[in-house]
């Protein structure tokens, strides 16, 4: 099976982008991780071939995926046949947010 060519335009530490580089890991696939925080080059790239500006983006064989997840990804990837299926471990949340955007915990007060 052919590996797709991948681009993918992340942030460096981001929930949601640490979710789709494991997604890609647990399929080992290659693919040009795009830092769109410290390079705005890069984030103006995403924008432009996205037509939005929310991340993660992947581009996979030219189609465009934006604001996706890494279970967006993978879904992607098995409904189009370009990976089988495995039980392996992704090895980080594939749907979860940037830390500063996850709810903070706190205690439930019920009003009588």
């Amino acid at each position: 099976m052919n590996k797709p060519k991948i681009i993918a335009y992340l942030k460096p530490t981001c929930g949601w982008s640490q979710g789709v580089r494991a997604v890609l890991g647990k399929y080992e696939l290659p693919f040009e991780d795009r830092d769109i925080i410290n390079d705005p080059l890069q984030r103006q790239e995403m924008i432009e071939k996205s037509g939005q500006m929310l991340s993660p983006c992947v581009e996979i064989n030219g189609q465009m995926l934006a604001d996706v997840s890494g279970e967006e990804v993978e879904t992607y990837l098995l409904a189009n046949s370009l990976v089988q299926a495995n039980d392996r471990e992704a090895g980080a949340p594939t749907n979860q947010p940037c830390a500063h955007e996850m709810p903070e915990s706190a205690p439930l007060h019920f009003q009588r």
